[in-house]
């Protein structure tokens, strides 16, 4: 049996709280919701951790704490938590900024069930591969800096001009990071290398 993987919810929409927990819950991650982001932290800190593989998606913009105060709260704790956040159109320039300080995705509502999944999926597998893990270590590890942020930003649905966007570069220099990463990874096309990004490869 595989490890249990614990999604935890932020968001202050009950309605879209309820509905995206019973999804995940379908999808089969045990799943935490909580109103605010004061009422997770102090949750979280309450708990034992280790045992489960563990995501945050949180909202954007919420009363008390917004997702950036609670990104920025998490990271003054030292709790490394894969950070998925969901956002309202207008605010992609604070999800920019949030993916800067380390966040793993940014969906924009509404969003398709998949989308969800895909980025809990894939923010759990670059949280694995940055801890070392998975059977692909060795070819990512080859890769540089850079071409690591590249890499997850790609994975996680990013088009060239956000990710030049996210990390201060133009849409040429995103192009041939790509093109060198997907070289030293030894794929042809986007599929095969969300494999190997994903530790599937």
């Amino acid at each position: 049996m595989g490890q249990t993987t614990r999604v935890y919810l932020v968001d202050d929409n009950d309605g879209f709280r309820d509905s995206t927990a019973w999804l995940l819950q379908t999808a089969g991650f045990e799943v935490l919701a909580y109103a605010s982001g004061p009422e997770f932290v102090a949750a979280y800190a309450g708990e034992r951790h280790g045992e489960a593989q563990e995501c945050l998606i949180s909202d954007m913009r919420m009363p008390q704490m917004s997702g950036l105060q609670l990104q920025d709260e998490l990271q003054r704790r030292g709790i490394a938590l894969p950070l998925v956040f969901v956002t309202a159109h207008g605010d992609v320039p604070l999800a920019v900024e949030a993916m800067r300080k380390g966040a793993s995705n940014f969906l924009e509502k509404p969003f398709g069930d998949q989308a969800l999944i895909d980025a809990i999926r894939a923010a759990l597998a670059n949280a694995r591969n940055q801890a070392g893990g998975g059977a692909q270590g060795g070819k990512l590890a080859s890769l540089s800096p850079r071409e690591r942020q590249v890499l997850d930003l790609v994975v996680a649905s990013k088009p060239n001009k956000i990710i030049a966007d996210i990390l201060g570069i133009s849409i040429k220099t995103v192009e041939l990071h790509r093109s060198n990463m997907m070289n030293k990874l030894g794929v042809r096309s986007l599929p095969e290398l969300m494999k190997v990004a994903l530790g599937h490869g």
